[in-house]
């Protein structure tokens, strides 16, 4: 795949979310995150060539794959910050040391396996919480009533460092629904900080959404047809 129009696009969108940032007053600084799921380690070489410094992906395999053969080429940009914004089963939790930041801490066992796992290996695991505004059968993560009991449980995890929160508005949803979930996430991240977390990030927003997530506060925002193209396989 060509990837020479990447640079292009990331500069017309940063300058778009710098308008949605003044648009919505909430004055965030917003970090964008190449999803290069399905696309092989050239796209994410593209994305670092365009100044991007964080790369999503969706499955544990496809990253590490990616990983090891970035690092045996001596290509492995520096600075990066890989992603893990999927689905994790809880038995691929020991996976989750080579990634910078797991935005789908979704479930009280996968928190439990996690923090175990980390715990028993001596390190600190950067991750979010995944809050399921509207209840979207097809979607996991919390709801937002069960939010301030799980905050206060993670606290006794040391080993978990829970940064902020992430969403997923449903597909082709209408602007309203899209503003309800973001604004649900903003919601649990100030929970989050009412029971002592760190909790600075806003994970949300996709190719077909994110300059809305951006207005209602999204720090992160995860971009992969909008910079890639459509995705293959």
């Amino acid at each position: 795949m060509d990837f020479q129009g990447v640079s292009a696009r990331v500069a017309e969108i940063r300058g778009q979310i710098a308008e949605a940032v003044a648009r919505g007053g909430h004055g965030q600084a917003v970090r964008l995150i190449a999803v290069t799921k399905t696309h092989g380690p050239e796209a994410v070489l593209a994305a670092a060539a365009a100044g991007i410094t964080d790369v999503g992906e969706n499955k544990v395999q496809e990253a590490l794959a990616k990983q090891e053969a970035l690092t045996a080429a001596g290509t492995m940009p520096a600075g990066l910050t890989w992603h893990l914004i999927g689905h994790l089963q809880t038995n691929k939790v020991k996976a989750l040391p080579s990634f910078g930041l797991f935005h789908a801490m979704d479930r009280p066992k996968l928190a439990d396996e996690a923090a175990a796992m980390a715990a028993k290996r001596g390190v600190t695991l950067d991750v979010l919480m995944q809050v399921n505004v509207v209840g979207e059968e097809t979607k996991g993560g919390y709801e937002l009533a069960a939010v301030a009991a799980e905050a206060d449980r993670l606290r006794r995890m040391p080993s978990l460092r829970v940064k902020g929160v992430m969403t997923m508005a449903p597909f082709d949803a209408p602007e309203s629904v899209l503003r309800q979930v973001f604004r649900g996430a903003r919601e649990a991240r100030e929970q989050l900080r009412a029971a002592g977390h760190d909790a600075q990030e806003l994970s949300m927003g996709m190719s077909g959404d994110y300059l809305i997530a951006v207005e209602e506060g999204a720090t992160m925002v995860r971009l992969g047809t909008v910079l890639f193209g459509a995705r293959g396989g």
